[in-house]
């Protein structure tokens, strides 16, 4: 756990640095790691300090730690509906497991849309838990009848309590938004996500439905705004993109259903695209054995074919273009297997970047996060092979991940 006051420091010699941005490899750099902080890259006249630990790279390939931009962390289930029945204690517990197992594949950040709080952040944070930076957003805000709104059709009542371990809160009309977005930033969120269109999971609306009215969005967007904060957006369609691009949201998650419009948008407002193509992979696959409810699963297959056409569009159209997974339930170990799905499309060193240095702009902490460069955090992977030649490099880190260093510390 943090805590003490005795600096730290590591030397990481004989490292093949891949310089995501620069495009390059920088061959035999030596890394020093001073407590959180990369300090010095150089050749062999960056030397350790009194008691470094020494790690030798052996001439493996260095690279930033991983960012995924799009995860629910305490989503142990893929019935998003039953998570409010339980303790949050528990949920906790069980999202501890996640949390480590995402560390251990080389994800050193991750921002959480929907669930997540500043609780869990602190106990990562603080070391109670293993796991990556949490970048927490609270609840998403959703419509009666949205995306967010797990109720079946014949549940009539609603239980808001904010200690429910639900991965959403219900509102309708701008002053409600206001009110919801004010109480995710008055703890500390991240960002604020609306559900601003139809989706899987959720029992009873339309995957091509428009979610909340111009007036919700905007007071949302204004209120994140004033915090020097930004909002996520969950949309599908083309329509639902558009509406949201339009009203200021930074965002967008899934968009499987984009289309030229949409990318000019993201273009003209310098908006980011987070595709999380393997989660309806994993859905169509595992759904069911899962939780994910019959009803649910049978909407896989409306988004699950256009994933990759919109990525090929984002690509074409230049935008930035952000990792995302979306797993839920037992699929979480999947994550990786984004990077094959990617590269179907993308370039390998796009790829990266979108796990990376892209990703690190979009959560506002370009420079401490996503690369190798003096003054970032040390979050620092070391694999075997090359990952610019071979994706699997990075979605099986089973097989070529060596080394985990978050923020200076080797967690694997």
């Amino acid at each position: 756990m943090t805590g003490g006051t005795e600096q730290t420091s590591v030397l990481i010699t004989n490292a093949r640095v891949l310089d995501v941005e620069g495009a390059a490899y920088l061959e035999d750099r030596n890394l020093l790691i001073v407590d959180d902080t990369i300090a010095e890259i150089g050749g062999h006249e960056v030397g350790a300090l009194r008691d470094s630990d020494v790690i030798d790279a052996g001439g493996r390939t260095v690279l930033p730690g991983l960012i995924d931009a799009h995860v629910h962390v305490t989503a142990s289930t893929a019935d998003l509906s039953t998570l409010g029945e339980w303790s949050p204690s528990y949920v906790a517990a069980r999202a501890s497991h996640i949390l480590r197992d995402m560390l251990h594949r080389g994800f050193t950040t991750v921002r959480d849309v929907g669930g997540a709080d500043h609780g869990l952040a602190d106990a990562v944070h603080e070391g109670y838990f293993p796991g990556p930076r949490l970048l927490f957003g609270g609840k998403a805000i959703s419509q009666t009848g949205g995306h967010g709104d797990m109720r079946p059709m014949d549940r009539v009542v609603t239980d808001a309590h904010p200690c429910r371990a639900t991965i959403s809160v219900v509102c309708d009309g701008a002053d409600e938004m206001r009110k919801a977005a004010r109480e995710q930033l008055r703890t500390g969120a991240h960002h604020v996500k609306l559900m601003l269109s139809g989706g899987v999971a959720s029992p009873t609306d339309r995957v091509d439905s428009t979610q909340l009215s111009l007036e919700e969005i905007r007071a949302v967007v204004e209120e994140a705004e004033a915090a020097n904060r930004y909002v996520a957006g969950h949309a599908y369609t083309a329509r639902a993109v558009n509406r949201a691009l339009r009203c200021g949201v930074r965002s967008i998650e899934h968009g499987n259903l984009l289309d030229e419009t949409s990318v000019e948008l993201f273009s003209k407002h310098g908006a980011f695209y987070v595709p999380t193509l393997i989660t309806y992979r994993a859905l169509a696959e595992e759904g069911l054995r899962y939780g994910l409810p019959p009803g649910s699963h049978r909407k896989v297959s409306e988004v699950l074919d256009h994933g990759l056409h919109a990525l090929e569009l984002a690509h074409r159209g230049g935008i930035d273009i952000v990792f995302g997974t979306d797993l839920l339930g037992g699929m979480h170990p999947h994550q990786a297997r984004e990077f094959d799905l990617r590269a179907e499309v993308q370039p390998a060193l796009d790829v990266i970047r979108s796990a990376t240095s892209v990703a690190a702009r979009l959560v506002g902490l370009p420079g401490r996060i996503g690369e190798i460069t003096p003054g970032a955090h040390a979050d620092i992977l070391m694999v075997e092979g090359d990952p610019l030649q071979d994706i699997t490099v990075l979605s099986r880190p089973d097989k070529h991940l060596k080394l985990v260093l978050k923020a200076g510390r080797v967690m694997r």
